[in-house]
């Protein structure tokens, strides 16, 4: 049977197995390991197995919600689906291509999971396991191409941005087995169908197009983390110069206290005027307060 909600309030027992209101990246669900009554709202659910959750009285662990179907004698077949979600600002639409290859379980045409159809479609991935080399995985997506369906859609974001070959586009690889597919794939239903049970989804976006022809369109895929051409934090370190606005959201200085640029004391609000030194700071915030400055002071005081 499919996984049950969590509810609020609601007395629960242990060994009781709960999902998330809603669909989890992780795959997981919750086993109650501490018998009690669950809180009035939600909690903020784990996203690494074996994590636990205070929920009121209720203690949660986080369990995988395939696991278990997986080590039985004769598990249900592993069934695989991609999904290309394009960019506005690079692709020109928000659109998102859903595709399975159809090699399991002899999967001869389009299915059903999560309420969202998957078009079978020959597609080779490969590369997608974690290593202990401290290098981030670099998977390649080899999609047919003989209809020109890829081809098709590079000449739309093309257009949008010249040369652009879908670099930036989110991939997003999901597993789930066969008995949790929508009922719409079962000439009888489904009483199994549930899109809460997965495998931990995962997501990269497309670094480059590294091959095109009349059979198949190649990509090789990047982690977020490992982006040619990004820089991780977005904002310069600055040690002394505080790159926030002034009285803004981020500063958060609304005091009546006045300075000028030279940190020297104003008589009116038209002359406070912030040095963006870490002293203007103190002088508004106190010396031994919280200080939101806007840069990183201990840049260049450690090797």
């Amino acid at each position: 049977m499919a996984y049950t909600a969590w509810a609020a309030s609601t007395a629960f027992s242990v060994g009781d197995v709960r999902r998330a209101t809603t669909v989890q990246a992780s795959g997981l669900v919750f086993k109650c390991t501490t018998a009690g009554t669950s809180g009035s709202s939600e909690p903020s659910w784990a996203t690494d197995i074996g994590n636990t959750v205070n929920d009121n009285t209720v203690v949660w662990t986080a369990i995988s919600s395939v696991y278990e179907e997986l080590s039985v004698l004769a598990p249900s077949a592993i069934i695989e689906m991609f999904e290309l979600h394009l960019d506005n600002t690079l692709h020109g639409s928000t659109d998102v291509y859903r595709w399975h290859s159809g090699v399991n379980e002899q999967v001869t045409g389009n299915i059903v999971w999560n309420g969202n159809t998957y078009s079978r479609i020959p597609i080779q991935a490969q590369g997608f396991e974690f290593r202990n080399t401290g290098t981030l995985p670099r998977p390649t997506l080899t999609v047919a191409n003989t209809d020109s369906s890829v081809t098709t859609i590079l000449i739309l974001v093309n257009a949008t941005t010249t040369g652009n070959d879908l670099a930036g586009a989110e991939v997003r690889r999901i597993r789930t087995l066969k008995k949790f597919l929508d009922a719409a794939n079962f000439s009888g239903g489904n009483s199994d169908a549930d899109p809460y049970a997965s495998m931990p989804e995962e997501r990269y976006f497309i670094d480059r197009k590294t091959s095109e022809s009349r059979e198949a369109v190649v990509f090789e895929l990047a982690s977020k983390f490992d982006l040619a051409g990004q820089k991780i934090p977005k904002r310069q370190c600055i040690a002394n110069v505080c790159q926030w606005e002034y009285r803004s959201s981020e500063c958060s200085y609304t005091g009546s206290n006045y300075f000028d640029i030279n940190d020297n004391t104003a008589a009116t609000l038209a002359d406070d005027v912030c040095g963006k030194r870490l002293s203007s700071c103190k002088l508004r915030f106190g010396s031994a307060g919280e200080l939101p400055f806007g840069s990183f002071p201990g840049v260049g005081l450690t090797q």
